[in-house]
């Protein structure tokens, strides 16, 4: 089958299309015929070698994805033909295997560009927002980097569940597609000092910040949080990891608190499942509503993950294979 290749951890610019045996899909998981993967973060530093997953060389990137079944080995509740969101490693390939526990069936009302983000980018913001911190309808939810596609994410389940959403931004145009995607309000941190856009629009300060950004802008905003605030720890896209002063959730008696949605899903396999049925539900429904930015093919997979590494995308970006 083709694929995007990753020979070595050398980053993007080594990365080239060629052919991979077909994977072989073991007891009770699914051979899916790829229809759509999403770009994430995640992927750029897991080729780069900076991720938490490192498979063995050659692989194909991407974990997100959506597509056909073309075998259910021993998937109760699977048949060939289902169409399905779900999650695996080496979604940027024509053909991908998928756990059954990792998958959900979609309906056809539901394209698969939109069904492929439901499971990792929705799956982790629902994780963090409901499972770890346990956001409450009437609290203030701060999301920082929430034009990317966790972030975008974050803000729709944070207005789904009824929270008052500020959205950190930096340009206009993130601006404008954070509040369509549901956010009351925004801050303009490349105008306005982060500290200084949440004071005057809360008076205060916040019940919960989602943080898939780190660098400086985490202590930043753990300052700002109300007694009793939670920040979710998503990840270091800044790529900095930031030193936390520990007086700080002492002082306000709040919490610094950990997601890691991939070590959830292995080790809470029902509870994750549980999640991505309601996410698919919510699409369903249009609660949530995935932002698709680009779409790009196979052979410029690649660039697809370079936009995303140089921080342009707005929402999503596609690889269709």
């Amino acid at each position: 089958m083709r694929a995007l290749i990753c020979d070595d951890y050398g980053g993007i610019s080594r990365l080239r299309v060629g052919e991979l045996p077909d994977p072989q899909p073991q007891p009770g998981s699914l051979l899916v015929r790829v229809e759509a993967a999403p770009v994430n973060f995640a992927d750029v530093l897991q080729v780069r070698g900076q991720y938490q997953i490192r498979p063995e060389p050659p692989f194909a990137p991407g974990y997100e994805v959506a597509g056909t079944v073309i075998t259910a080995n021993e998937a109760n509740g699977f048949s060939p033909g289902d169409r399905i969101t779900g999650f695996t490693q080496g979604a940027f390939a024509e053909k991908a295997v998928v756990a059954a526990t990792n998958a959900a069936r979609i309906p056809d009302t539901l394209d698969s560009d939109a069904a492929s983000t439901i499971a990792g980018g929705y799956g982790t913001s629902y994780h963090a927002l409901v499972d770890r911190v346990q956001l409450m309808e009437g609290e203030t939810l701060l999301v920082l980097g929430a034009s990317g596609g966790v972030g975008m994410a974050a803000v729709q389940i944070g207005h789904a569940l009824g929270a008052r959403v500020i959205a950190a931004v930096s340009s206009e145009e993130k601006a404008e597609a954070a509040t369509v995607s549901g956010a009351d309000a925004i801050v303009r941190y490349d105008r306005t000092p982060l500290r200084d856009g949440i004071s005057s629009i809360t008076g205060g300060g916040v019940d919960v910040v989602y943080d898939p950004v780190g660098g400086d802008v985490t202590e930043q905003a753990l300052r700002s949080t109300n007694w009793n605030g939670r920040l979710a720890v998503i990840g270091f896209a800044a790529g900095d990891i930031p030193s936390i002063p520990l007086n700080l959730p002492l002082l306000k008696g709040n919490s610094i608190v950990g997601v890691f949605w991939g070590r959830f899903a292995q080790e809470e396999p029902e509870k994750s499942a549980a999640n991505l049925a309601t996410l698919v539900e919510w699409a369903v429904q249009g609660r949530i509503k995935p932002m698709i930015q680009k779409r790009y093919s196979l052979d410029d997979a690649a660039e697809a993950m370079r936009w995303v590494a140089d921080r342009k995308s707005i929402g999503r970006v596609i690889v269709n294979p």
